[in-house]
């Protein structure tokens, strides 16, 4: 029998100065048994920054065609495609197809990243948002998760401020070209 999702819960608090969104909520997050911590750190994280009506999660592993993040407007219409992680250039080239607004949040090296995407056909390449960490913010975060979470994120000039169960972290939020 395959091993099921591990839930893990966070209380967030969300003040994005940058984009001034305030919110509280709660997210429960699914870790697959085929997905890495870091991963779903860098999902949540992506949840966070885009947060807006109508965000949610993708039904995950079992769903191929939908990104990990997306937004849906009133009518059920994608709005906005959000990857996590290393995602294929047939993936961005679709989902800026199909949505107005592309995000990729990665935890990785955003160079190798991108270097994948090199001279291959993606729709729309330059209006799409590539953003990474600072080295080590992930894995920090990753260190001060439990099942229950309690999480600030705070956003100012493109600077995050993250108290992760009582672990305080910091990163600039990078952005960086697609083409």
């Amino acid at each position: 029998m395959a091993a099921g999702a591990t839930i893990h819960t966070f209380a967030v608090q969300l003040a994005d100065v940058d984009r001034g969104v305030y919110d509280d909520f709660t997210l429960r997050v699914a870790l697959h048994p085929s997905e890495t911590v870091p991963y779903m750190v860098t999902r949540l994280l992506a949840y966070c920054l885009e947060f807006e009506e109508g965000i949610a999660f993708s039904e995950g592993i079992s769903s191929t065609d939908e990104p990990a993040v997306l937004v849906r407007d009133m009518t059920g219409t994608i709005t906005a495609w959000i990857e996590v992680g290393a995602p294929d250039a047939a993936r961005l080239h679709f989902g800026s197809k199909l949505a107005g607004r592309v995000a990729v949040y990665t935890h990785r090296d955003p160079a190798k990243v991108s270097a994948a995407w090199a001279g291959k056909r993606i729709h729309n390449s330059s209006d799409i948002v590539f953003r990474s960490f600072d080295a080590g913010f992930v894995d920090a975060a990753v260190a001060a998760v439990e099942r229950r979470n309690t999480m600030t994120l705070s956003v100012t000039e493109g600077q995050l401020y993250l108290e992760l169960n009582d672990t305080m972290l910091t990163s600039e939020l990078h952005t960086h070209e697609v083409d």
